[in-house]
């Protein structure tokens, strides 16, 4: 079933739980997250990233995405993940996609909430859902346009109200890339986040978190969860493994196919986790 992030997050958000937005690059990472869903019957998000969009393009990824959540027995959205063009949010909201972040955490405030709130007004038209990102949240092997910034709570208040904006992303020491959990998260800048707008939050960066905060972390006003260094090691992992004990076979679907159950438990793994 085909959802928009304001079928789930506002639910999410007064829950003790949360609702996972896995990243995909391709069939089998999206068959596998939403088989992950279906069997734990949890809703789920499936974002395309700037490299899937520079790759394939939103046109693409909405084609090959949309009948997959529409056919699927579990809550499905599909979302574009950071992203700071207008014109490719357009596009990915022309061809379906359900659910769109513009990211605007590199601008001055100003001019963050003048571009998201222009974003908002079109998308809010066709009933489209819209993320933005106040503060930002760094790379783990550093990105020289991505800044580190936390999100400042007077600003997130202005933020949320001018911008008109579904959910929003927040900076708390969260870190996005990194393969093992170290992120020390601010629970007492959450804490003021929360005071300063009715929105709910979300947080990037999930695999550099510790279960233990993570726990913590769902039974507040976080509502979305993005995932991605988790599921792609587990993928990938599973390749490696596969390509090796298999060295005379070549054909790609055959070792996607192999390593998709592996693939598969990790995300039901995160569900379950969230959940």
């Amino acid at each position: 079933m085909l959802v928009t992030l304001n079928d789930l997050l506002p639910n999410e958000a007064a829950s003790n739980g949360a609702v996972a937005c896995c990243n995909v690059f391709g069939i089998e990472e999206a068959k596998a997250i939403i088989g992950a869903a279906e069997a734990l019957d949890r809703p789920v998000i499936l974002a395309v990233n700037k490299d899937m969009v520079d790759l394939a393009g939103v046109e693409a990824m909405a084609g090959l995405l949309l009948p997959l959540a529409k056919a699927s027995t579990a809550k499905v959205c599909v979302h574009l993940d950071h992203c700071y063009e207008e014109a490719i949010v357009f596009r990915a909201i022309h061809c379906g996609f359900t659910s769109v972040m513009f990211d605007g955490s590199q601008l001055p405030l100003e001019e963050n909430i003048r571009r998201t709130k222009n974003v908002v007004e079109v998308a809010h038209a066709v009933g489209v859902s819209v993320e933005g990102e106040l503060g930002s949240v760094p790379y783990q092997e550093g990105r020289d346009h991505i800044k580190s910034a936390f999100t400042v709570p007077e600003e997130a208040t202005i933020y949320a109200k001018e911008s008109g904006i579904d959910a929003l992303a927040v900076s708390v020491g969260n870190v996005h890339r990194m393969t093992e959990a170290g992120s020390p998260i601010d629970f007492p800048l959450l804490a003021k986040l929360q005071a300063a707008t009715t929105l709910p939050l979300v947080i990037h960066g999930t695999t550099g978190i510790s279960e233990t905060d993570l726990l913590k972390l769902k039974t507040q006003r976080i509502a979305k969860f993005n995932v991605g260094t988790t599921l792609r090691m587990a993928f990938g992992n599973a390749i490696r493994e596969a390509m090796t004990n298999e060295p005379k076979k070549f054909d790609k679907q055959y070792f996607a196919a192999k390593a998709m159950p592996a693939l598969q438990q990790e995300a039901m793994r995160v569900l379950a986790l969230l959940s």
